[in-house]
């Protein structure tokens, strides 16, 4: 389980600095390759085609990079069959033996003396 947790990581890592790279490469109003090419119109020489794929590539790897991470999440949700954990009951102590105080003396009662006329 660990490895394939691992190689699905390891692929996430790997989409995710293409997905930056593409993104980075995009010019946001429209440029992009294009204008790196020297090309002003978007028809000249195939580049149209160039912000497709462009477009396409990035579509393609957010949605890789989200499908890879439930992968891992429903993998590593489920608990392991291998070696299934039992609970032991906890073992109950009897309390301890409280001593008991020693009897108490019994006292007679006190005697009054009798009053003196």
């Amino acid at each position: 389980m660990d490895t394939i947790f691992t190689l699905l990581m390891v692929l996430v890592m790997i989409a995710s600095v293409l997905l930056v790279i593409i993104v980075m490469a995009q010019n946001p109003k429209g440029g992009g390759l294009s204008s790196t090419f020297g090309g002003a119109s978007s028809a000249q020489f195939g580049v149209q085609r160039t912000n497709d794929f462009m477009e396409k590539a990035t579509w393609t790897l957010g949605g890789t990079i989200i499908v890879l991470i439930l992968l891992s999440v429903v993998i590593t949700g489920k608990p392991s069959q291998a070696a299934p954990t039992q609970q032991q009951p906890a073992k109950k102590e009897a309390p301890a033996k409280q001593q008991t105080a020693p009897a108490s003396k019994t006292t007679a009662p006190v005697q009054t003396p009798a009053p003196t006329k």
